[in-house]
């Protein structure tokens, strides 16, 4: 028994027999590292959902409609008649989904964090304004659409809703997917119904620059595309809905995109698209899945901190005037503003840093 414990401590003083250097082998297996494979899986199935799922599930249907396994796309598109207006109604949240592991590993590869500034009373409803867009909306959607962040205990008893595009509710399977994580359509109908038919104690999130915005999204700029935008404004006035003002600083570090230049066909090619399609597609890159040394679509480890503001008490007006909207739009403004100046040098930006208000 002595010889096989001199033997075995042998082995780990690197003595002795090849146990030490088979087990140096197994290093990948550490739990750091296996952690961090773990938050690559989460943050790449995040990429391939949004860019791939919904076409894929609607091949994946054609394709089972040309063989044996016809009457499960029959039976999908049928129940999909009956349930085609519930992404306008709120939608199918599952706290279950928004609580999965993955999406805690999600949050710690980069890391992405969320600060609360102000309670949001459960008396009212509210518009979150979310700046800003980034290439995917990253913060966005780990901070409201998870519950890897912690929102839920941040705001006890106000439901979240993150808004995106329409598009999204209306591929097979994704469109259930993304309405279990309490996504709903970025549109009239869908912001009126959770803001007039639900009570209160709820709350949209609007990434308001959207597909322009996501155009000018460079790495070390702090540009926000908001002066034309008012229609969330309106809605807010509209439905006597609280207006919150939401920074995320490091969005735009994530991802390079390349930025053409004025008058390049390259920029009028995502204009065209933009206006007869509703998004604005780009050229970026981040990390290899396998080597950050490499190019690919895994968005690059870089922290982002999100900061909700202070909520702006809007009255109920049916039919709002211009001046009305016009007069919130700027008290919306002034206080993205103020949260941007007030928190910037909190997470490494310069006191002369700015926000820019296109």
């Amino acid at each position: 028994m002595k010889t096989i414990i001199a033997a075995y401590s042998g082995a780990l003083r690197g003595r002795g027999s090849g146990v030490l250097p088979a087990l140096q082998n197994l290093s990948w297996l550490s739990k750091s590292k296996v952690e961090k494979q773990l938050q690559i899986i989460s943050v790449f199935q995040w990429i391939v959902t949004f860019v791939a799922m919904g076409l894929g599930c609607t091949m994946v249907l054609v394709y089972f409609l040309c063989t044996d396994c016809w009457v499960i796309t029959v039976a999908y598109f049928t129940w999909l008649v009956f349930d085609w207006n519930t992404p306008v109604k709120g939608g199918r949240r599952s706290q279950w989904v928004r609580s999965w592991a993955i999406w805690r590993y999600y949050r710690d590869y980069f890391p992405i964090r969320l600060f609360k500034t102000h309670n949001l009373s459960t008396n009212r409803n509210y518009i979150l304004g979310y700046h800003p867009h980034g290439i995917f909306a990253v913060g966005a959607f780990c901070n409201f659409a998870t519950e890897a962040t912690g929102v839920s205990l941040k705001f006890p008893g106000i439901r979240l809703h993150l808004a995106t595009l329409v598009g999204n509710f209306k591929m097979p399977i994704l469109r259930d997917y993304i309405m279990s994580g309490g996504l709903c359509p970025v549109n009239r109908d869908s912001i009126d119904y959770i803001l007039s038919k639900k009570g209160t104690g709820n709350a949209i999130v609007i990434v308001v620059g959207g597909a322009a915005e996501s155009l000018n999204c460079v790495p070390g700029k702090n540009s926000v595309t908001l002066k034309n935008r008012k229609g969330f404004v309106k809605q807010a006035i509209r439905n006597g809905a609280d207006l919150v003002p939401v920074y995320s600083f490091g969005e735009n570090e994530n991802l390079k995109q390349v930025v053409f230049e004025e008058g390049s066909w390259g920029l009028w090619v995502q204009k065209k698209i933009k206006k007869y399609m509703g998004f604005a597609p780009c050229l970026f890159h981040g990390r290899g899945l396998f080597s950050s040394n490499t190019w690919g679509l895994l968005p690059y480890a870089k922290p982002i901190n999100t900061v909700v503001g202070e909520p702006i008490t809007i009255p109920k007006i049916d039919n709002p005037s211009q001046k009305e909207v016009d007069f919130y739009h700027s008290l919306y403004v002034t206080s993205l503003q103020k949260l941007f100046d007030k928190h910037k040098t909190k997470f490494g930006l310069l006191e002369t840093d700015a926000l820019e208000v296109n």
